[in-house]
């Protein structure tokens, strides 16, 4: 039972049913926080509108007919615990301000929720999210609503033990074909030139006609067989299942029972209640990767929607994605950089009992901006190339092998060659004979592979 601290009370019958408070008047254990961005004229009270907030979501179309109000107030309306206006204005607004823009903190009581996203998300942003300018920032999550949560089953440890690979990046390989036969050879070049992923385009979803879900898995994966036994190295292919919520258990079983060692997800399309479900199915013993595709129209929009920290990073995990793809700081997607840090600090970090996620950023990854993600992140993510390892001039294997290369490198003399790779390879000659052709082939090309 959790120990609830003392208060005070008088302060506590006169105020205590309030839809407002300090920090310190709640138990944070019984709470679960939403952190808002929020912007309104400033001839409103900030402290008002956070209860207008709480009203549309908790509490505010009850009636009472035979309990007691304030009983009902205390159990399960929301309260305000912060306002902080940005920038603090004390002694008066200046002139010309028509809007003040604030950060909200809501307090929403675990008596009125349950562990379902569908729940979870209606409380956090549910009728709110049509009222103007309201971005839901950050969730702040007691222990005891975590444990509830499976998370992750493999993680990033249960990924290197499967693979064997204790300390280096991993590199994966996109294989975006529409026919089998281009598949299978792309397949089997990549695998032989050492990607340690190879993983479906997020357009080949499912069981899809062109390419068949059990015939796509029986063929991919002969192809890793012959490469593993010709390099002696493994290679896990996501194979994407993406379908509605009962096709997509049924896609999962298929492609298991056809031999696949990881499921791969468009997470978003697909929904975080049915990835739960997925990842928590015990019959499910691969890992699995989400793909960011539709993460814009949550987090795009500045004033509205729901930040990337959340929607790539907190609750992916909470989903049990074990690897997530999302866009880097120097991909075709835009993204700020602090943003990009942001998402694989929500995945990794300590977070109650889950497992820490994979992070792949990604999007139009070459040699120098791969070595500046592993500056940026350190090892324990995913080298994400499609374009970049298919391009080589020597072809995919030579592709696969020029970012292994740049893995090598990074792992052995990071700072050194994320400042100049070509003049690092200068001092290197006929070391790393295919990465010195693919940065020949795209300087004539002219495809920058360094962000500068």
């Amino acid at each position: 039972m959790v120990k609830r601290p003392k208060v005070d009370s008088y302060a506590d019958s006169k105020w205590g049913f309030y839809p407002e408070g300090c920090q310190e008047s709640i138990n944070h254990d019984d709470y679960v926080i939403g952190v808002y961005y929020t912007a309104f004229s400033s001839t409103l009270d900030p402290w008002y509108m956070g209860k207008v907030v709480i009203q549309e979501q908790t509490v505010g179309s009850y009636y009472p007919v035979h309990s007691d109000p304030r009983d009902i107030l205390r159990k399960f309306s929301g309260k305000v615990i912060g306002v902080y206006e940005v920038p603090p204005y004390e002694i008066g607004v200046p002139d010309g301000i028509k809007e003040r823009q604030y950060i909200l903190q809501v307090a929403y009581p675990l008596e009125g929720l349950d562990t379902q996203f569908p729940l979870l998300l209606t409380t956090l942003m549910g009728n709110i999210s049509m009222g103007g300018k309201v971005k839901l920032l950050d969730v702040i999550f007691p222990q005891r609503f975590l444990s509830e949560f499976k998370g992750p089953k493999f993680g990033i440890e249960g990924i290197r033990k499967q693979l064997t690979v204790p300390e280096r990046p991993f590199l994966t390989n996109i294989d975006h074909a529409y026919t089998l036969d281009d598949g299978k050879a792309l397949f089997y070049e990549a695998a032989m030139g050492g990607a340690d992923f190879i993983k479906d385009d997020e357009s080949t979803a499912g069981d899809i006609k062109y390419l068949p879900l059990e015939e796509r898995v029986t063929t991919y994966m002969e192809m890793r067989d012959k490469a593993k036994e010709e390099t002696g190295e493994d290679t896990i292919y996501m194979v994407n299942i993406t379908a509605g919520p009962q096709q997509i258990l049924e896609n999962a079983q298929k492609a298991i029972d056809s031999g696949t060692n990881g499921l791969m997800v468009n997470y978003l399309t697909v929904g975080l209640p049915v990835v739960r479900e997925l990842a928590a199915d015990e019959s499910i013993k691969v890992p699995i990767l989400g793909h960011m595709d539709f993460a814009g129209v949550y987090y795009e929009s500045s004033m509205s929607g729901i930040s990337s920290f959340l929607i790539m990073g907190k609750l992916a995990r909470l989903a049990g994605l074990d690897a997530l793809v999302y866009p880097s700081a120097y991909s075709k997607a835009p993204f700020i950089r602090d943003k990009y840090l942001a998402c694989a600090k929500a995945l990794r970090y300590p977070f109650g009992p889950l497992k820490p996620v994979l992070p792949m950023p990604s999007g139009g990854v070459t040699p120098g901006i791969a070595l500046r993600i592993m500056k940026d992140l350190g090892n324990d993510i995913m080298i994400g190339a499609g374009v970049g390892i298919h391009s080589h001039p020597k072809g995919t294997r030579a592709g696969a092998k020029a970012f292994r290369q740049v893995i090598d490198i990074g792992m052995t003399h990071l700072d050194e060659a994320a400042e100049d790779l070509e003049d690092y390879l200068d001092d290197h000659e006929d070391q790393y004979v295919e990465l010195e052709q693919a940065l020949d082939s795209w300087g004539k090309s002219g495809i920058k592979y360094l962000d500068t």
